[in-house]
């Protein structure tokens, strides 16, 4: 059996490959995120962004309100009916195995290249809301980035 040592992810890695395969689920015309939140090295919870349970989804109705407006990026959420990865991924956790876990969070704009990963100023709040004490996530040149709360 050959050495694969080399080419082992650190954690980090590892948890963001995973963050990338979750966004992938995302049902967002703008944006994929995928979130994973993390303790002691085990999973426990995922999240990515889209509509909230029995709404329909952006995809299937092919129609972004914020894109046919032209909303910036980061501007006026109140207009899009999606819950980010970030919030998805606390909602669907245990609030006791999330004391103390870290997220990892990874982004792709609709052309596949990297959106920032760096959680707005509500998910902010929520992570920290949720104990979460340490964010990961990928920015927009595919470069990990963390920060400690």
């Amino acid at each position: 059996m050959p050495n694969n040592r080399q080419n082992r992810p650190t954690w980090d890695e590892y948890f963001i490959e995973i963050a990338q395969v979750v966004s992938k689920r995302s049902t967002c015309m703008r944006r994929s995120y995928g979130a994973v939140i993390v303790r002691d090295r085990v999973i426990v919870s995922t999240g990515y962004n889209g509509s909230p349970r029995g709404e329909v989804n952006c995809i299937d109705t092919g129609r972004c309100v914020r894109d046919s407006l032209k909303v910036p990026k980061g501007e006026r959420y109140e207009l899009c009916a999606g819950v980010h990865a970030e919030q998805n991924a606390i909602i669907n956790g245990d609030p006791v195995k999330m004391k103390g876990a870290a997220i990892y969070i990874a982004g792709f704009n609709s052309d596949g290249s990297f959106a920032s990963g760096e959680p707005c100023l509500l998910c902010s709040r929520m992570i920290r809301n949720a104990m979460i004490e340490r964010v990961v996530f990928l920015d927009s040149q595919g470069n990990i980035q963390e920060y400690t709360l």
